[in-house]
């Protein structure tokens, strides 16, 4: 077990991760060692990337899609690992079974909240398209519309989303799924248990982040007790805290939105509507087209960062969903296994 006072090791970045393991009377052979030690140093890195040097990158729409890459990879990982265990779903206890169904289920959930949202957010783009074309014209009426789109885009916009938020009641459900799993008799099951517990830790924290910045509400944002035994627990806690400083700051602050491209557009908005509210006097004739291309970066922005960060998002769904058809196809044809209750805690 790792305790705080080690002094940090020169060859390992996370300490000695054999000494970390391998407390009096572990049961865990070199090599399943070997593979544990690997897959939480992995997410560990994973983790440390999810730090970046200038607190102003996170919330970003860059930064989001990273986490949900990382997500992903770890999740690759987890798969990897039961390969290499050489542990057939047909040895599985069966609550180890129930866990997985019960957990794959609810990030299907969440997945769908989170795409409904970018999607939405999204289709705000045309409203600000919109915008963009009237104001290319000089009179009255196209400002008058133009107005109109701005007023449009603000409430679609700021209008809740009911599916973000019941995403909290979802993750309060996988929070009591976090408890570093004891397993008795079989050394492959304990390396599965703990690295699935890395799995839920990092999953249900990304997730959280994910909807606090939607409802720009920190009540949406975990702070995750951890056990101190995994290789990545120090990282997780370093960077938990870092992003959920952050995050509170930026809502203390009184900011319309903690997502910074949203947040950009808005600042462009709120230049522009008071000048096309009013006419444009010549002497701000240069400041306008300035405010409105700077509006029209933006948005672009902002636009393809929601592409991309949905499409990342509808990756982990199909690997999700993957992952979760393999688990039942392998036990349709395995009489050794019969499906639990979902939602049953490990013990």
């Amino acid at each position: 077990m790792s305790r705080p006072q080690d002094p940090p090791r020169g060859f390992f970045p996370f300490g000695n991760p054999f000494r970390m393991l391998s407390p009096k009377g572990s049961d865990l052979s070199p090599w399943l060692l070997s593979l544990l030690n690997g897959f939480e140093l992995l997410l560990a890195e994973r983790l440390k990337k999810l730090m970046p040097k200038n607190k102003d990158d996170i919330l970003t729409l860059s930064w989001m899609k990273l986490a949900m890459e990382s997500l992903c990879e770890t999740h690759n990982n987890i798969n990897t690992l039961i390969t290499d265990l050489q542990l057939p779903v047909s040895d599985w206890e069966g609550k180890w079974v129930d866990v997985y169904l019960d957990i794959s289920v609810k990030l299907l959930d969440l997945c769908n909240a989170f795409s409904s949202e970018l999607t939405r957010l999204n289709q705000g783009d045309l409203y600000l398209k919109c915008v963009l074309h009237n104001l290319k014209s000089d009179s009255g009426e196209k400002y008058l519309q133009a107005r109109s789109s701005f007023d449009s885009w603000r409430r679609h916009v700021n209008a809740n989303n009911p599916r973000i938020e019941n995403c909290r009641a979802v993750l309060d459900s996988l929070v009591k799924t976090l408890s570093l799993p004891k397993v008795k008799n079989s050394p492959k099951g304990k390396v599965l248990m703990r690295a699935f517990y890395g799995v839920k830790v990092q999953t249900v924290y990304i997730c959280s982040v994910f909807t606090a910045a939607w409802s720009d509400s920190t009540k949406d944002l975990f702070d995750l007790p951890v056990s101190e035994k995994p290789l990545w627990a120090k990282v997780f806690t370093d960077m938990q805290s870092l992003v959920n400083a952050e995050i509170r700051d930026m809502l203390s602050s009184g900011r319309t939105s903690i997502l910074k491209e949203l947040e950009s557009v808005t600042a462009s908005v709120e230049k522009l509507y008071p000048m096309i509210q009013d006419g444009v006097a010549p002497v701000e004739v240069e400041t306008f087209k300035d405010h409105v291309m700077e509006l029209g970066t933006q948005a672009e922005k902002l636009s393809q960062g929601l592409d991309q960060l949905l499409e990342e998002v509808d990756s982990f769904f199909k690997m999700t969903l993957r992952g979760r058809d393999v688990l039942l196809c392998n036990l349709r044809s395995s009489d050794s296994i019969s499906v639990n209750a979902v939602g049953e805690d490990v013990d």
